[in-house]
Formats: C-alpha cells, sequence, structure tokens
C-alpha cells in the first residue's frame, strides 16, 4: 500500500511518460513525419530526465517541505541529472555525429575496394546513436513539465 501512496514516484513516472509522448507530436509538427520511435528514445523535446527528477522533486517539496533532508537530496539530485544532460550526454551525442560523418565518409572510399561491396550491409557501418543529450531550452521545458505535472496532480486532483 506505501508504494501506491508514494505520490512523489507518481509524479515522476507520470512526467516521463508525458514527456516522451509529447515528442512524438512536436517533432511531428517540424518534421510533418510520425516517428514513434521517439517514445523510447533518448533526447529531444522536452527532457523525460529533467521532467522526472523535476516532479519528483515538487512531490517531496510538497509532501515533506522545502526544509526536509529528502528534499535537499532530490533537489541535488535534480541538478546533476540536468547538468549531465546537457553537458557530458550532449557531447556524446555532438562527438557521435561528428563520427558518423567520418564513418560515411571513410565507407565512399572503401565502395571503390575490391570486395567491398560483397559484405553484409551490417559488417561496412554501425552508426551511432546522435540524440543523447538535450540542448538547455529542452532541459528547461523538461523541468518545466515535472513541475506542471506534480502541481497538477496534487492541487486538482487533492493528492
Amino acid at each position: 500500500m506505501d508504494l501506491i501512496m508514494n505520490y512523489p514516484l507518481w509524479f515522476a513516472l507520470t512526467a516521463i511518460f508525458f514527456a516522451q509522448f509529447v515528442k512524438v507530436p512536436l517533432q511531428f509538427m517540424i518534421t510533418k513525419k510520425w516517428d514513434w520511435s521517439l517514445l523510447t528514445s533518448t533526447g529531444g523535446m522536452p527532457s523525460s530526465h529533467s521532467a522526472a527528477v523535476t516532479a519528483l522533486t515538487t512531490g517531496i517539496a510538497l509532501e515533506e517541505g522545502l526544509g526536509s533532508p529528502i528534499f535537499a537530496v532530490s533537489a541535488v539530485f535534480a541538478i546533476i541529472v540536468m547538468f549531465d544532460a546537457t553537458g557530458v550526454r550532449r557531447q556524446a551525442g555532438e562527438h557521435a555525429i561528428v563520427l558518423n560523418q567520418l564513418s560515411a565518409d571513410f565507407q565512399r572510399f572503401i565502395e571503390e575496394a575490391k570486395d567491398w561491396p560483397e559484405k553484409p550491409e551490417h559488417e561496412k557501418r554501425d552508426e551511432l546513436k546522435e540524440l543523447l543529450g538535450h540542448k538547455p531550452v529542452e532541459v528547461f521545458f523538461g523541468a518545466l513539465t515535472g513541475i506542471f505535472i506534480s502541481l497538477v496532480f496534487h492541487y486538482f486532483l487533492n493528492i
């Protein structure tokens, strides 16, 4: 029963699912193509990581207060997650873009080699995942999403 009544956890999980789902129509508005793979991908607008940690932190603040030690732990955790999303993970994505371009360029060079065309496609190139981290605006809107979802649940559903 304790798990069912753990509202900060439910706020965070709802924020993750909402942020992942809303990526699909937002991307459609930009590209005019439906990309359902965004439901399970990292990166993109809004950041589901930021939505989750801010929803969790907001939920804890609402239940335990801003002066509680658990709020402090959650707030620091949220800051680290959001900093990592815009820092290390974003840079890894930028590196993946460059490496994939180098791989494509190298592949064009190698195609002239004698036996290259007979190799299976999967041996020719394995692309790295480029959409790993977030732009600061994606983290910001992810954070707003998390806070909004927690406040909606808390105030309008009287949780």
